[in-house]
């Protein structure tokens, strides 16, 4: 068979996509939206490294500890600030468009958002007990436990930000983009505090202050943009301005050059976000508007942008599956002992190189998952609801599943 037989449907898939796509559709935001979901995948099959015991159970490590000059690839890889920004984007607009009451706009939304993460859970909480009575260690299960909630931390923040969308919608239109202004001003000083001088006298927990300052920024520079109140300037002096901050705390103040957490430091600019994250997403943000016009070109294509049609489509579904698509391959793969790449320790170059081989593996085994996963994302069949049993059952075993992964028990 030729190449451009086998090519053939696909042509013909992406002539569809094309044909159904609205002309007033933004491209450009789509686009984004679809790169920043990929880096999240991306990012975890990368550092999301596994070691050994000597019972052949799986513990999680990080190429990382060992390989600290991979720290700046998080700053590529690190996009959640470009994904809040297009969620504000989204939502400033969708939010405008209203039909009904605010509260049934936020209940949709919240909706889209929880049935997902509920469906990864339960399948969890149903799939964990099979797993150890096949004799999965049960280090393997908690440490898969682990890394399947890891990224649902992010769905209860977006949640939190989408549901305080009619105040950002209110200070932008009041502010524009200098609405964001207060919240990276919050991050700062929380940051002065827990770092600067009065450091060892304070709590811990002030540290937990800047989560929902520090990623709400970004989606408040988002709606401000979905609400015209961002332009070239606006984006010049974003960027300018975030990564001049960015270079700054890197090389004056010492921040931890990763965006991620290393296991065993001491500081980390992730959970919570420090300053370095609302620089970063603001130097992103910037870059993100000025080259909305040239991403929009990109995707007239009808190749191009059927990929980012399906991406987005599948938005949750990769959010809460990647990490399962992984555990697919790593699971089996520890029967067999040491695998390179995949259950060996990630603590040299090499390593780097035999993951890369195995992210195929992980990403056709996503889209695996991901045609059964898939229904969680969309919603009920026929419109109807699932009866009142069956989702507080779901319910019961995501909590139990959360309670496990969390090692409350």
């Amino acid at each position: 068979m030729s190449a451009s037989a086998t090519l053939a449907p696909l042509r013909k898939a992406a002539e569809r996509i094309e044909r159904q796509t609205p002309a007033h559709r933004d491209r450009a935001v789509d686009g984004l939206r679809a790169l920043a979901l990929l880096a999240v995948p991306t990012g975890h099959w990368l550092v999301g490294g596994f070691t050994l015991d000597t019972g052949g159970g799986l513990h999680n490590a990080s190429p990382l500890t060992a390989l600290g000059g991979l720290a700046p690839a998080s700053w590529v890889l690190q996009m959640l600030g470009i994904f809040f920004l297009v969620g504000g984007y989204a939502s400033a607009l969708s939010f405008r468009r209203r039909t009904g009451s605010v509260g049934a706009w936020l209940k949709g939304r919240m909706v889209r958002l929880g049935r997902p993460v509920l469906g990864v859970t339960a399948v969890w909480a149903l799939a964990a007990p099979v797993l150890y009575a096949a004799g999965v260690p049960e280090a393997t299960l908690r440490t898969g436990a682990t890394l399947v909630i890891q990224p649902l931390w992010f769905v209860g923040v977006y949640a939190v930000v989408t549901a305080l969308t009619p105040y950002c919608v209110r200070a932008a239109g009041r502010l524009g983009g200098w609405a964001a202004l207060p919240l990276i001003g919050s991050v700062a000083l929380v940051d002065l505090l827990r770092y600067g001088p009065p450091a060892e006298s304070v709590p811990s927990w002030l540290s937990l202050l800047n989560i929902l300052p520090g990623w709400l920024f970004a989606y408040q520079l988002g709606v401000a943009w979905g609400e015209g109140r961002i332009g070239r300037r606006g984006a010049w002096l974003l960027l300018t301005g975030g990564g001049l901050l960015f270079a700054v705390l890197l090389t004056v103040f010492h921040y931890p050059a990763s965006m991620v957490g290393v296991p065993g430091a001491a500081r980390t600019n992730s959970h919570p976000p420090s300053l370095l994250v609302p620089a970063l997403a603001a130097a992103q943000s910037g870059a993100a508007v000025l080259l909305r016009d040239r991403i929009a070109g990109l995707l007239a294509r009808p190749a191009v942008w059927a990929p980012v049609v399906v991406i987005n489509l599948c938005a949750m579904t990769i959010l809460c599956w990647h990490q399962t698509a992984m555990l697919a391959a790593a699971v089996p793969g520890s029967f067999a002992g040491e695998l390179a790449g995949l259950t060996t320790a990630p603590d040299s170059p090499g390593w780097i190189v035999a993951r890369v081989a195995w992210m195929p593996v992980f990403a056709a085994l996503l889209v695996g998952i991901a045609r059964y996963a898939r229904r969680f994302e969309g919603p009920p069949a026929e419109g109807r609801r699932a009866p009142a049993v069956r989702r507080t059952v779901a319910g019961l075993l995501a909590a139990g599943f959360a309670v496990f992964a969390l090692g409350l028990a």
